[in-house]
């Protein structure tokens, strides 16, 4: 009766485990957007400015590993980008961004954190998201509750007022308006980074998610852009590069009964043999059951774009199907289009 019974709880926690982790599952499914931002946290970059000395210190908390931020990978190398700090100052604005280096002649802008002082001893603070990496509008600030009218309940819930909060005791703002500081510009660049930096492989987004959800309950996603000024002193000098926005994998999951379809759409551009830039869209579909089993078929449509020869123009257009893949087998079929040539008449 008792190995009976230690059976019984022992199913019981397993299936109260089984159903926690597919909560947690759902939970970082409907919390991806699909978009290169999920592998850089807003709220936790904010709780690592908040607990650096000043910002180089904030520059080096956010590339290294341990902290647990950065899974960043926008030029696909497999692995993290370096996260440079650049501070844009007039007056009592400040516009501090951070950059992720992604070759030798690009860059992209990550986010930016917005600063403006509103009083002797008063600051309010949020940071932006890049809308190449994140979509238009996502905002991020420090939270804080006021509640009233009761001991909890529903009545509770309705009385919770949010407090702007004032950040003027975080040490790196104190840090950006002393009498003698001087905007800080980081030193650092492709190919040339600091000793102690070591790049590592990205985390999947399943163990990255449940990393960083830690910082929602005191940062808050929100709608409204409260930093205006400091907004504006940024934006002669967002940096954007062409490659990532090119090469942006948005992924979309939706559950279908027992099953989960991912659709993954990839738009990039590569340079043939020949000179000729080719935009190429690769579009894939995963299905997968409920005992893990999965189905991908896979699709790449290459356009070649224009090549010009003399007085000749060249275009064409190759599209390439993967079919079903399943249990290590493959069906592949080519299709190719006519190519047009076209002779410039001569004046």
């Amino acid at each position: 009766m008792k190995t009976l019974n230690t059976m019984k709880k022992s199913i019981v926690a397993l299936a109260l485990l089984l159903l926690a982790w597919g909560m947690q599952a759902q939970e970082a499914m409907q919390d991806s957007t699909g978009l290169p931002g999920d592998n850089f946290s807003l709220e936790g970059a904010l709780d690592l400015f908040k607990n650096s000395k000043d910002l180089e210190d904030f520059e080096k908390k956010l590339n290294m590993e341990d902290s647990g931020i950065n899974n960043l990978d926008l030029n696909e190398d497999g692995e993290t980008d370096y996260i440079r700090v650049i501070d844009n100052m007039d007056g009592d604005v400040h516009a501090i961004v951070l950059q992720a280096v992604i070759s030798k002649d690009e860059s992209q802008d990550v986010a930016v954190v917005e600063i403006e002082k509103t009083g002797k001893e008063e600051a309010i603070l949020q940071i932006v998201g890049d809308e190449d990496l994140y979509g238009p509008d996502v905002y991020a600030e420090p939270f804080e509750e006021d509640g009233y009218g009761g001991k909890g309940g529903p009545a509770y819930d309705d009385a919770i007022v949010r407090v702007v909060v004032n950040v003027w005791v975080w040490s790196p703002v104190r840090f950006i308006y002393a009498p003698l500081y001087r905007p800080w510009v980081s030193p650092w660049y492709w190919g040339y980074y600091p000793g102690w930096w070591r790049p590592w492989h990205p985390a999947p987004w399943s163990i990255y998610h449940r990393r960083v959800i830690v910082y929602r309950p005191h940062y808050h996603i929100v709608s409204t852009h409260r930093v205006v000024h400091a907004h504006r002193v940024y934006t002669p000098h967002r940096t954007s590069s062409v490659t990532v926005k090119r090469n942006i994998t948005v992924n979309r999951s939706r559950q279908v009964g027992n099953t989960t379809v991912t659709r993954s759409t990839t738009v990039g551009t590569k340079r043939s043999s020949d000179g000729t830039k080719a935009a190429g869209v690769k579009r894939s579909t995963t299905v997968t059951n409920k005992n893990g089993d999965q189905t991908t078929v896979k699709k790449r449509t290459n356009a070649a774009g224009v090549k010009k020869e003399g007085n000749t123009v060249t275009t064409g257009r190759k599209t390439t199907k993967t079919g079903v893949q399943k249990s290590g087998n493959s069906v592949k079929a080519t299709k190719k289009t006519k190519t047009v040539k076209t002779k410039r008449k001569k004046n």
